[in-house]
Formats: structure tokens, sequence, C-alpha cells
């Protein structure tokens, strides 16, 4: 086996959960080699490598080995490495801290998770000792 599609690959080694998804991911041009975005029907080679943009951040995988049968997550790491830069997981990162300070005026009541963080915040505050008149 030399060369395998893009869509299929990315399915085996279990980036997107169907190869379904896998090729619109494709088509919508979030998937690239060489800073160019490929179609679902590319065929790839074992070296190259590729950034798979689920926003907010780029994912950089080596590959390996080719598979076109999807895999055991403890078997992926033989055909793939994750070159990830620092700098993309530093704004995954950020984006879980800016939580519910990004949330849009009326898109709804905060979450449970939310509304525990708020909780937490104010908890040390004393609002007794203000005057609100």
């Amino acid at each position: 086996m030399n060369e395998v599609r893009i869509d299929k690959w990315l399915w085996a080694v279990r980036i997107f959960k169907t190869r379904t998804v896998a090729s619109e991911t494709c088509k919508k041009g979030r998937v690239m080699i060489n800073n160019v975005s490929v179609k679902p029907s590319r065929d790839i080679r074992v070296g190259e490598v590729i950034q798979v943009r689920k926003p907010p951040i780029t994912f950089s995988f080596k590959i390996l080995a080719l598979a076109d049968k999807r895999m055991g997550a403890k078997l992926v790491p033989d055909f793939m490495e994750n070159v990830t830069s620092p700098e993309q997981y530093e704004l995954m990162e950020l984006g879980k801290i800016g939580g519910f300070v990004d949330r849009q005026r009326g898109t709804g009541r905060p979450t449970k998770k939310e509304r525990r963080d708020l909780d937490d915040f104010t908890d040390g505050f004393d609002f007794d000792e203000f005057d609100f008149e």
C-alpha cells in the first residue's frame, strides 16, 4: 500500500468520527498539505505533514504509516505523529479560560458550569457592604 485517500486516512487514525465528516472537512478547505487545501480524493504518502483546521486551532500530523481501515486508539501512534506547535495549544487554553466572558448578549441563561464559576467568583464577596440606594 503506497497511497491512501486522505479522507480515508483521517478517519482510520481517528481524527474524525466518520469518513463523511472527514470528506466534508476536506471540501470546506480545512485540510491542507504544504499550505494547499486538498480534495478528499487526494492520495497521501508516508512522510507528508497534514494540517487540519478545527477552529480555533490548526493541528499538524506527520504520516508515519498508511491505513485504510479504522483502528483502535492504542494503535494510532504507530501511524501518525502529532507535530502541532505549542502556540496552537495555547490558543485552545485561552478559549477555555475565556469561557463565559465571550457570551453574546441575549444568548440565554448561563450553563450549569458557567453558573458554578460565577458562584465561585462571588463567594468571597459580601454584597451587604454596599448601599445600592
